[in-house]
């Protein structure tokens, strides 16, 4: 485990693969720690610096008190990859993660060559239901709020199975800042205007079952940047790198070798 002091925050990160490679960064989505990505790396090519980290408020990263604003969680990435010295990487962001992605992508061409946005968009849901998800945090803890968002998250079949309890897990031992701060930040975030004039390789990847980011409001998204390639997982949820991860790395790979990332 390794940490950074960055933006005022500390971050806990991890790096796999080889430290030479071209590097590929993934940022999770809300709810979530480094772990997400778990059973998709095995399936990867060989040679790639991959880097992962905990968004504040997130697994073993620091949570400072709530709320917090986009433009903080991209400057922690932003920090992050300098403090790292990565440049030309491919990040791969899932939710809140793509949402970094967007931000990242307008704000640092020299640190991102590719993205790709993943059950995200410009816009995630209103000022008003993000309201209502941070006051019931506030009232019964993320406990408050866990089985509908496993409904959101994981298709029916995935619901059947024991790893539901992991992933519901996850979820409730969070710091209840770090929901709230992050719910905050999505919010409060409308990057219809700055992704609009993105002109990089983008990638998009929806899950037919996804109840957070359907795949209609995905592609919404992906519609604003020329180009942009849109791949749907059948079968899978909010997170379909978990439900169906041989095939998320399938498209992922596919997509890197396309950009010459491999």
């Amino acid at each position: 485990m390794r940490a950074a002091d960055v933006n005022g925050v500390r971050l806990h990160w991890r790096e796999d693969g080889d430290p030479e490679g071209a590097p590929v960064v993934f940022a999770n989505s809300l709810g979530t720690d480094l772990r997400l990505w778990d059973a998709v790396l095995p399936h990867l090519p060989a040679g790639l610096r991959i880097i992962r980290y905990d968004k504040r408020g997130h697994g073993l990263s620091e949570a400072p008190p709530a709320p917090y604003a986009m433009g903080q969680l991209v400057s922690d990435a932003e920090a992050l990859l300098d403090h790292l010295g990565v440049r030309n990487c491919v990040f791969v962001g899932l939710s809140i993660g793509g949402m970094i992605a967007q931000g990242l992508a307008v704000k640092r061409m020299d640190q991102i060559r590719a993205v790709v946005l993943s059950n995200t968009a410009a816009k995630i849901g209103t000022k008003e239901m993000w309201e209502d998800r941070i006051a019931t945090v506030r009232a019964q803890g993320i406990e408050g709020l866990a089985d509908p968002v496993m409904e959101r998250w994981f298709s029916a079949a995935f619901r059947a199975t024991p790893e539901l309890a992991l992933w519901r897990n996850m979820l409730v031992r969070q710091p209840a800042d770090g929901y709230a701060g992050c719910s905050a930040a999505i919010s409060g975030t409308d990057l219809y205007t700055p992704t609009s004039g993105l002109r990089l390789p983008t990638l998009g990847i929806a899950g037919d079952a996804d109840g957070s980011t359907p795949p209609d409001l995905v592609r919404e998204t992906l519609e604003l940047i020329p180009g942009a390639e849109f791949r749907l997982i059948r079968g899978a949820g909010h997170l379909p790198c978990v439900e169906k991860p041989r095939e998320y790395a399938e498209i992922l790979a596919e997509f890197l070798r396309r950009v010459g990332h491999v």
